[in-house]
């Protein structure tokens, strides 16, 4: 058995190839140097120092002892028709099955200027450099993309002291896609009042300095100042290595309702690289970019993998996952049960007021498909009241 991906999806995948019966041979490969480790603290506790970057390994199970895992090596080219795949150090690997988990890598802008002093959080590398960065005393700060990385690397900048920290998105509010106007707009204020700065409704047209950035030069002409950037506009699915193979890439990988590639029973991605339909809503297939998919995936595409190479026959129930995020930003935090962007149209305050711990539902074709809770724990315990709710309720038909 072969995961392509190393990360938190090939760890989870691994995982639950042994729970599901598999006890054959299980390859793991990956590109970065470390074993499975968890991203959400980059952006926040590592970045401020708050926690080492020791403490983010994860522990794996007892089962996946004798998993081989092949670090610091990238999977260059497969061939799905021979069931191999080729590594960058030239070697081929064969299987019986595969996991897709490669994941994603962080989107860079394309535009005309020094690269020294630009960063992305998505590795432990990444948030090394960006650490050290944001220790020197009175540095300036601008974070390009308010989506949720973009917010949280604002507050933890403002926390350790920035002396300007600036958040500039084409957008007219921070996070507005996934949280609609009312959230957005509420979460602008609050990080307004901690110190963020915003430059909104436009975009960056190229980046001022010499050898290194000094400032970042806007769309509607401005130049606002900066020692550090953080570039946080979104990410691309890590799939170049299947191309050839008839696979429709276009955003991820798609998938059938099991999880499957390409109508291939042997092949099965997981993660954030999986465009898949989820049965509990419309059908539509998506990429999830939460912290809960990679496990959720691993453990019904593991099954399927499995059953299929088992040779067992039946088919289990679509993949039917409730999707939860959470974001800590300065002192407060965002979560989510569910998918609120299905109900944008339609959103409602549940509990609370704007000024404090306040509760948000997503409505869609009449019933409800999403909370998020902004505040502190007592929001945060409201929205997981709903998730039982949502959980029964039936799949969503539009």
């Amino acid at each position: 058995m072969l995961v392509a991906g190393a990360s938190m999806g090939g760890l989870r995948a691994a995982e639950q190839l042994r729970a599901a019966g598999w006890t054959g041979t299980i390859t793991v490969v990956g590109d970065e140097p470390h074993m499975p480790y968890n991203r959400p603290p980059l952006s926040k506790e590592v970045l401020a120092g708050r926690a080492g970057f020791e403490s983010l390994a994860f522990t794996p199970k007892a089962s996946t002892a004798d998993v081989e895992w092949r670090l610091g090596t990238r999977i260059v080219a497969a061939r799905l028709d021979e069931r191999t795949v080729e590594l960058d150090d030239g070697t081929t690997v064969s299987y019986d099955g595969l996991v897709v988990a490669t994941g994603m890598r962080p989107r860079r802008l394309r535009c005309p200027g020094p690269v020294a002093g630009r960063h992305t959080v998505r590795t432990i590398a990444d948030a090394q450099g960006l650490r050290d960065e944001l220790s020197r005393p009175g540095v300036r700060v601008v974070v390009v993309g308010a989506g949720f990385i973009g917010c949280e690397v604002a507050a933890t900048a403002v926390g350790l002291g920035a002396a300007e920290v600036t958040v500039v998105d084409p957008l007219p509010l921070p996070m507005v896609g996934p949280l609609g106007e009312l959230l957005a707009g509420l979460l602008l204020g609050r990080h307004e009042e901690r110190g963020v700065r915003f430059a909104l409704g436009t975009g960056v047209a190229g980046f001022a300095g010499e050898d290194r950035v000094t400032g970042v030069v806007l769309a509607d002409g401005r130049t606002v100042e900066a020692d550090v950037v953080v570039e946080s506009v979104g990410s691309i699915a890590n799939v170049e290595w299947l191309d050839g193979n008839g696979l429709d890439l276009a955003d991820g990988v798609l998938t059938d309702g099991q999880l499957r590639v390409g109508g291939r029973p042997e092949v099965v991605a997981v993660g954030d690289v999986a465009r898949f339909p989820n049965a509990r809503y419309d059908g539509v297939p998506r990429r999830v970019e939460h912290w809960s998919i990679p496990t959720d995936s691993a453990k019904h595409a593991a099954k399927v993998l499995v059953a299929h190479l088992a040779g067992s026959e039946g088919e289990l129930a679509p993949f039917a996952p409730l999707p939860t995020f959470w974001s800590d930003q300065h002192d407060f935090r965002l979560q989510s049960f569910g998918a609120p962007v299905l109900g944008l149209g339609d959103v409602r305050v549940l509990d609370g007021e704007a000024e404090g711990d306040v509760l948000v539902g997503y409505h869609a074709g009449g019933r409800l498909v999403g909370v998020v809770a902004l505040g502190g724990q007592s929001a945060a315990m409201g929205a997981a009241r709903y998730r039982a709710q949502l959980l029964k309720q039936p799949a969503l038909t539009v």
